[in-house]
């Protein structure tokens, strides 16, 4: 369990527990003498009497000095009797507090060679935990390594501008859907004009909407298809193969034309709630607004094709499960002040392109707050002929396009991403590590697998 921090000082990141003996459901104490011959070793190394960390070996470089909930767990408490949260603020502020603590309970692993056994508090898995993105963005990175196909893809991002980003604070799920919407349906009217592709293509969106700062920032990053589907199960070609898929400065047209469409219809549908400081009271005072958003920036940016499967992989791997901030970005807590790192892309001297912030740890604690997505809003979307329900049967279709096609080479076979087969034991440094207990804040059992065991007993008695 994480100690209380205390400010100018750095947190502890291990403390001491004594992990109580699981329980079935019914209230059945687990001992695992009973259920496997000759256990008794490896029972004490489970429930030891004496205190032992609670936390997994790391490198001293893979743990942040300093986390979110340090800064959540020293000035949450403040925050919430000084401000009004919704249910899904509340509900991350006390996730992220309590993650990896006995409040969710905690599993163990055993290693597949040596027997070693490793225990931790369960993490909160919350897409907003600093801590909890490893595993949910290996899942869908693998996921998405079965869809690649033998083309080319695209990387293109959709921007807001900032009057509209700060807009999204009052409209949250509004403004992201427009956002969606408006960009999806641009790419893929390109896309069926065959004056650039006369097909659709297929890509997924992925929102971010902070920059490093923490500022409302919303924009949309697509990995978009080389090409696309034909309704007559045919694949066709980018016109400018190599060069690029369509042209930006047409793309940012055809979005700002849509989203401000959408924007004016939630207006007279009422459902669009207008802040008091932007002082709009009336209809015309909202089209002169409209008309002013319509004269700024609306950036798209679409940069060179990936040069092969390989970097598509990690490109979606770095940036599909991000959070607003990383815990490693934070340099210090002290005095009600939060000191942390941005990367300014503005900077054109490239040595000084990382600087520090500073802010009260109210203010930072609001902003990483207003990225709190709503419950079960979801942030990566599949569109063309990656959209859900038809994906399956279109990439069997493209697959078998391309079988025709021997000048065509396919991905690669193997793909891998980091940890895909479970961590390696840091006692043995060969086995893997498999989970067999898990246990929630009630000391009940979800899960035991005794298979794990019974293997290892198998090589040891062969």
């Amino acid at each position: 369990m994480m100690m209380p921090v205390t400010e100018n000082a750095a947190p502890s990141k291990t403390s001491s527990f004594i992990p109580p003996i699981p329980v079935f459901p019914g209230g059945t104490p687990i001992d695992l003498s009973d259920i496997i011959p000759n256990f008794s070793t490896i029972n004490n190394k489970l429930f030891p009497p004496q205190q032992v960390s609670c936390h997994k070996e790391q490198s001293s470089q893979e743990q942040p000095k300093y986390e979110v909930a340090d800064i959540f767990n020293l000035y949450g408490e403040e925050y919430r009797k000084n401000h009004k949260l919704t249910t899904d603020q509340l509900n991350v502020m006390y996730a992220i507090e309590h993650c990896r603590t006995a409040e969710y309970g905690f599993h163990a692993d055993i290693c597949d060679n040596c027997g070693h056994i490793e225990k931790a508090y369960n993490s909160c898995r919350n897409r907003h935990c600093p801590k909890c993105q490893g595993i949910a963005k290996r899942k869908w990175v693998e996921a998405r390594i079965d869809e690649l196909l033998p083309v080319s893809y695209h990387h293109a991002v959709f921007t807001l501008p900032n009057q509209i980003s700060v807009l999204s604070l009052h409209n949250q799920k509004l403004i992201y859907d427009l956002l969606f919407d408006a960009a999806s349906q641009t790419l893929l009217s390109f896309g069926d004009d065959p004056e650039w592709l006369g097909a659709k293509p297929g890509f997924y969106g992925i929102l971010h909407t902070w920059p490093q700062t923490l500022w409302p920032h919303a924009h949309l990053h697509f990995i978009i298809t080389a090409g696309g589907l034909t309704n007559n199960g045919e694949w066709v070609e980018p016109k400018y193969k190599g060069k690029f898929l369509f042209p930006v400065p047409a793309l940012s047209k055809v979005f700002r034309g849509k989203f401000i469409e959408g924007l004016k219809k939630a207006y007279y549908a009422g459902e669009l709630v207008l802040p008091d400081n932007l002082k709009i009271k009336d209809d015309d005072e909202f089209e002169q607004w409209i008309d002013l958003l319509a004269s700024r920036n609306w950036v798209v940016n679409s940069k060179p094709p990936f040069s092969g499967p390989e970097e598509v992989v990690r490109y979606i791997g770095r940036y599909t499960h991000r959070i607003a901030i990383s815990n490693h970005r934070i340099i210090s807590i002290a005095d009600g002040q939060i000191s942390f790192s941005f990367k300014d892309n503005k900077e054109k001297d490239k040595s000084k392109v990382w600087k520090e912030m500073t802010l009260p740890a109210d203010q930072f604690i609001k902003r990483f707050l207003w990225h709190v997505l709503p419950k079960r809003y979801h942030r990566i979307r599949h569109y063309g002929f990656l959209t859900n329900g038809k994906k399956k049967a279109n990439l069997e279709t493209i697959r078998e396009f391309f079988k025709t096609q021997e000048s065509v080479e396919e991905p690669a076979e193997v793909i891998t991403t980091d940890d895909a087969d479970g961590i390696t034991c840091p006692k043995c440094k060969k086995g893997r590590l498999r989970p067999f207990l898990v246990t929630n804040r009630y000391n009940q059992t979800l899960k035991f697998d005794m298979s794990v065991f019974l293997k290892k007993e198998a090589r040891d008695t062969s």
